[in-house]
């Protein structure tokens, strides 16, 4: 994404210059890419590397296929098609010329309708690092709203295909991430334990960036993880000089309006000695901020090169004359390079790079415009990434399981790439980010949905497979609002839970039923303790014509650790004895709700929360939660930025209160106890304590936004201690590890504070929290949002925005999304809140984080079934596992790679010193892991899986030190290759070939 003004001409023009075959079209090699392909450059000069490139979003302002085809011409000028078809003949008539190539999900495309001879042609290009694949992943991802289990899937998943494709040379070994607003820490640490050596980027805020400049650290070494040994983390990062874009007037696109280079000596508008002389200052000007002889220059922008002829006659005019301007004294020498050849240059100028340890965020491009409203923009599309990255992870464990059976089945032909494919684009920085226009939402949720569809036939595959049952599987999907239209006039079905995490869960069932009193059998036939209540009025407001369930059917379930359980559910004869909700009666003394472990107060006069009571540690923390909006500034005299699905602008420095006193009552039952917050027409909220659950759950509801009195909102729920917090506070990177934040700080310049909220909000994918000395209160979200802390004692999460007008960056329409019904979004979702002792805390809120992005998944049948062969027996609880992994060992993937080989990532989840019992090494026997198959080979990989782990040989780089450097010992200390050892916040690797039990 780049906002374009001023643009010229936009006729598409296309080369017909035929192929020039090179020495080696005949498919020889001869072997040399990477980082012996890179030109020759003149060491005592200043050396300006031109990288031609192109940025192609996978949907922004158009859908992916809108993008690749080049339709819609009337939003954009933009077909990815073209810029292939057009590069690279100009690369085989010239052995000098250099392109890069980056997304992944439009190469393929483009790949798979290639001719045999272009595809031959193609690969002699990257073998000879002409063409260059940078970053490598499905797509460039965003980097606030993802979950790092995303973009590893994701970055594999392009990985995969440039290694089948093209081998060790279409290996990326440059990280490239020119667009995404803000950049992680977390992101960082993955992409060096992807084996890159380096990383660009072109966004950092303006203050910032002007500090770099002027202290010559616009490169830098970058410590990601404050837990992994150096250099394992460690990624030599460097700012790109103007974006991603062409230094003023140097642009030769189509899309651009500069004056091309008129070198005929005899015209009137002969400009030759005016572009080298202006492009001779520019290099020594932008030298000045760096400190090798060796600059970068990206030539190139948002879907350039369409007619590659245009920007190449120019370069190579450019790099002729400037190179000609030697014999008169220029020091400044042109050529054709990649990032890669522009890193490697660095890396052998040998000098000490100074060390930054926290991350990129908030991004500001000025004063008043701070890009921290699409950390929650599209909330709805955020939860649905969310919950499909769960689903994903479903389908490839049950492909695995499953074996054969689960891709060919009575159910169909299962496929488990339709949505790894959707997961990968949805990734993408215009995409989970919530910062394209409202078709392509829902183009993105389209793509998932048909991903889910096939998930759902491999899955039933594998079920039936695996129980020896063919059942009539129904997979209810909006259970969320109580609607499951096949089930619920049924009288007899069962409910199978899978579990994803190789550890057994314990969770609460709710289904929508029309009966009043039902008998549950779990898998060993004994009686389950439930309750039926009546779907609340706030439900079947938001449900509409959805489905018509009065009541849910709710009860526990414990489930198998990386395998199923099934609960058999039977209705009885409808009973007169019927728990029905009671409105309470609220005595002088207020409202509680409690089970053995939590008990929430709530204000006698408002019925808001008032307190929270940790009943096993004797702690008690007046907390107030409370809904607020802010309103979105239309500009003022400070500036004429507005709020809009980038920026965050409120118009106003205090929220304003959406209710002081709600309406409430009761649901009592001896699984669960509730209160029911009616807090404005369009707010809502039930406050659930669950028997035995350690966390209280906040259930909201929020939406439509009204905007009748033509303001735009910005809604937030907010939690008020009396904590003394000093202004600290603390959020996750992409659902790893923990930063500090300070408000109104930044670790590495002095910030000129100018938007006090909106500067002081950050990215939230799993967990926000604050403390003092002894006590802890951690907020669980259930999508990526907002979150800050603007007073002390308070955190605040934003929920749902809904405006007006647009920010201005490029989307041009205000994000105001129409809904169900077209009356506007309407928002539900989950806050889990936990009051803890510091010391406890970190176990708790890791633990129920991982639950919850790897949940259990509901899966219902009509009756019993019928078996689905004689070889089998009917299972009604299925484990993969010998045994349990410990607490703070995580099964991060297992996936089928290919017909031969399987994939598994193993991740300890606790920091150092995080875990008194938890932040220590773990060690794990692979050959004794798992019932379901026996491993016979394994080899480790790196953590993007396209190199042997002992393979991976990185660049090494001079630093300065520090006194904080981590030097933790070394993970090898494996017994065997079957038996490995995980040190805190390490993820291992291993590709395996396995033979089913």
């Amino acid at each position: 994404m780049a906002v374009r003004l001023g643009v010229g001409c936009f006729k598409l023009l296309f080369s017909l210059c035929p192929f020039i075959l090179s020495p080696w079209a005949n498919g020889e090699s001869p072997g040399r890419c990477g980082y012996q392909a890179c030109p020759a450059v003149n060491p005592k000069m200043l050396n300006v590397h031109l990288v031609p490139h192109t940025h192609d979003d996978v949907g922004w302002l158009k859908t992916v296929d809108q993008y690749y085809y080049g339709a819609n011409t009337g939003i954009q000028r933009a077909g990815v098609q073209y810029i292939l078809d057009s590069v690279i003949p100009q690369l085989q008539a010239d052995p000098t010329k250099r392109f890069i190539y980056v997304e992944v999900a439009f190469f393929y495309r483009w790949w798979k309708q290639q001719t045999d001879s272009m595809k031959k042609l193609v690969k002699q290009l990257v073998n000879e690092g002409r063409l260059e694949f940078v970053n490598g992943g499905w797509c460039m991802n965003d980097e606030a709203t993802t979950h790092y289990n995303s973009i590893i899937d994701q970055m594999t998943l392009g990985f995969q295909f440039l290694n089948e494709t093209f081998g060790e040379c279409g290996r990326p070994r440059v990280a490239w991430h020119i667009d995404p607003f803000g950049h992680s820490r977390e992101q960082a640490s993955l992409f060096a334990q992807m084996g890159f050596d380096g990383f660009f980027f072109g966004r950092l805020d303006y203050q910032d960036k002007q500090s770099r400049e002027d202290l010559k650290e616009m490169e830098q070494m970058w410590r990601a993880s404050a837990n992994l040994p150096k250099p394992n983390a460690d990624l030599f990062t460097g700012v790109l000089p103007n974006g991603y874009n062409p230094p003023s007037k140097l642009c030769w696109d189509v899309l651009c309006s500069d004056e091309p280079i008129k070198d005929i000596k005899d015209m009137d508008e002969y400009n030759v000695d005016q572009i080298v002389s202006y492009f001779i200052q520019t290099a020594h000007k932008q030298a000045k901020h760096y400190r090798t002889k060796h600059i970068i220059m990206t030539m190139g922008s948002d879907f350039h090169f369409q007619d590659a002829n245009m920007w190449y006659t120019n370069l190579d005019k450019l790099i002729k004359y400037v190179n000609a301007a030697q014999n008169t004294g220029s020091d400044v020498n042109v050529l054709y390079s990649t990032p890669s050849c522009y890193l490697y240059e660095l890396n052998k100028a040998n000098l000490t790079w100074s060390v930054k340890s926290d991350d990129f965020f908030p991004y500001a491009d000025g004063p008043h415009q701070f890009w921290t409203g699409y950390f929650t923009s599209r909330p709805a599309l955020k939860r649905y990434e969310r919950l499909s990255n769960n689903f994903l992870q479903v389908c490839n464990q049950l492909e695995v399981l499953g074996a054969s059976g689960s891709h060919i089945g009575p159910y169909g032909v299962g496929d488990s790439s339709v949505l790894k494919k959707a997961m990968g684009v949805a990734q993408h920085h215009d995409a989970v980010s919530g910062t394209e226009k409202q078709h392509v939402a829902d183009d993105y949720a389209k793509k998932l949905a048909k991903g889910w569809d096939q998930c759902e036939v491999l899955i039933s595959n594998a079920l039936s497979s695996l129980s020896g049952m063919k059942q009539n599987f129904i997979f209810c999907n909006k259970l969320n609002i109580s609607v499951c239209p096949r089930i619920e006039e049924l009288g007899n079905f069962t409910v199978t839970l899978y579990n994803p995490l190789a550890r057994a869960v314990s969770v609460y069932v709710r289904i929508p039923v029309n009966g009043t009193d039902y008998t549950v059998s779990d898998p060993t036939g004994s009686s389950v303790l439930n309750q039926v209540v009546a779907v609340s009025n706030f439900t079947k407001k938001l449900r509409k014509d959805r489905g018509y369930a009065v009541n849910e059917l709710v009860f526990p379930a414990r489930v198998a650790a990386l395998g199923f359980s099934t609960y058999s559910v039977s209705r009885k004869s409808d009973s007169s004895v019927f728990s029905r909700l009671f409105k309470s009666v609220r005595r002088k003394k207020g409202l509680t709700i409690e089970n053995k472990y939590i008990r929430v107060l709530f204000d006698v006069d408002t019925g808001l929360m008032s307190g929270i009571e940790n009943l096993q540690k004797n702690l008690s923390l007046p907390v107030t939660q409370s809904f607020h909006w802010y309103s979105a500034s239309t500009g003022n005299h400070k500036s004429s930025q507005k709020s809009g699905a980038y920026i965050f602008r409120p118009k106003q420095g205090s929220p304003i209160p959406m209710s002081t006193n709600v309406k409430t009552y009761t649901v009592q039952t001896d699984l669960f106890q509730e209160v029911y917050q009616n807090v404005s027409s369009w707010c809502s909220q039930v406050v659930r304590l669950y028997k035995n659950q350690k966390f209280v759950e906040l259930e909201w509801t929020v939406g439509p936004i009204p905007v009748d009195d033509n303001v735009g909102k910005e809604v937030i729920s907010r939690f008020d201690t009396p904590l003394k917090t000093d202004g600290i506070f603390y959020t996750d990177s992409n659902g790893r590890e923990i930063l500090t934040r300070r408000r109104d700080y930044r670790p590495t310049w002095k910030l000129n504070q100018t938007e006090p909220i909106a500067g002081n909000y950050y990215p939230v994918n799993s967990r926000i929290y604050m403390k003092d000395g002894k006590t802890q209160l951690t907020v669980l979200p259930d999508r990526s949002q907002g979150g800050s802390s603007i007073r002390d004692g308070s955190l605040e999460l934003m929920v749902h925005r809904r405006l007006l007008y647009d920010d201005n960056r490029g989307v041009g329409e205000a994000l105001s999304e129409p809904g169900y019904d077209g009356n506007g979004l309407i928002v539900r979702g989950k806050h889990l809140v936990f009051l803890d002792t510091v010391d406890a805390s970190a176990e708790l809120h890791r633990l129920q984080a991982q639950a919850e992005y790897m949940a259990p998944w509901t899966i219902m049948a009509e009756g019993t079934g019928a078996p689905y062969s004689t070889h089998l027996n009917h299972i009604s609880e299925f484990s993969a596992l010998k045994e349990e992994l410990p607490q703070n060992l995580h099964l991060l993937t297992l996936a089928q790679w290919d017909s031969q080989s399987f994939l598994i990532r193993l991740e300890h989840q606790f920091e150092m010193g995080e875990s008194s019992v938890y932040s220590k090494p773990v060690t794990v026997d692979l050959a004794n892991l798992f019932s379901a198959f026996e491993i016979t080979s394994v080899e480790e990989m790196s953590l993007g899986f396209n190199q042997r782990k002992e393979d991976v040989s990185r660049l090494t780089w001079k630093t300065v030190q520090e006194a904080h450097d981590v030097k933790s010992a070394s993970s090898r200390n494996d017994i065997s290759k079957h038996t490995v050892v995980l040190n805190p916040m390490e993820i291992r690797t291993f590709r395996v070939h396995i033979q089913h039990r």
